[in-house]
């Protein structure tokens, strides 16, 4: 009965307001926490991610905000919306966690200490579906590694802005507000996100194009193979008249 009437709650409060989930948590009713954190989950580890590049590491970033925003949900005042709030909870924290790796590993260097890269220096370092087949789910997620790959790649300045305008579709003013940058900031970093992504994968592309129905190695083996067998085992050539 208990059990019932817990995923009842639960059920109840999917339909809740950000501003009353808010409120309920603030009461301490954590299955209101366990709603809003699974509305929530996909763009804040989406954030999280973009800072460390790493699965485990944005995971155990998000669980810290997490217990950091339920012990802060008090200070929720609603002046912004509260994915803002979150997200700035979220890069906050992934932030202080990149920092303290680079220091301990003492493997990147950034010019002016703990300050965010010069983007300007890092820029050259550069509904549910009908079943898929087999080689089109294979080819799918080749794509999706390599994209996932190449967005890994970008200088942390333009790679969050981008994975929160292009995937968790945020506004400007919203990317701002949780960045704490100016909105032509994010404008610029956006675009140029974009470029340098459209950049990598064109040549990604264009070796892809050089390797297309490769000739050498294996099949080419093949078929000389072939073709000197044929001719073993056929008539002698006959000699044309003089």
């Amino acid at each position: 009965m208990q059990q019932v009437a817990q995923q009842t709650a639960g059920h109840s409060s999917q339909a809740l307001s950000d501003t009353e989930l808010a409120r309920r948590i603030g009461e301490g009713d954590q299955a209101a926490f366990a709603v809003l954190m699974r509305r929530y989950n996909r763009a804040l580890y989406r954030t999280a991610r973009s800072i460390l590049r790493d699965d485990a590491e944005a995971e155990d970033a998000l669980q810290e905000s997490y217990l950091l925003a339920y012990r802060r949900i008090s200070q929720f005042r609603g002046d912004a919306r509260l994915s803002t709030w979150l997200t700035r909870i979220v890069v906050n924290e992934a932030i202080g966690r990149s920092r303290k790796t680079q220091r301990r590993a003492q493997v990147l260097h950034l010019n002016g200490g703990e300050e965010q890269p010069d983007p300007e220096s890092a820029e050259d370092n550069m509904n549910r579906a009908p079943p898929e087949q087999p080689e089109r789910a294979a080819m799918r997620m080749q794509m999706r590694s390599l994209l996932e790959k190449k967005i890994d790649e970008l200088p942390e300045a333009f790679r969050t802005v981008f994975i929160l305008r292009a995937l968790e579709e945020m506004t400007v003013d919203e990317v701002a507000a949780c960045l704490s940058i100016p909105e032509n900031t994010v404008r610029t970093r956006f675009f140029r996100a974009r470029g340098m992504l459209r950049e990598s994968l064109s040549r990604e592309i264009d070796f892809a194009f050089e390797e297309a129905f490769a000739f050498d190695g294996e099949r080419c083996d093949r078929i000389v193979a072939g073709v000197l067998q044929r001719l073993a085992g056929a008539l002698p050539m006959e000699s044309g008249e003089s």
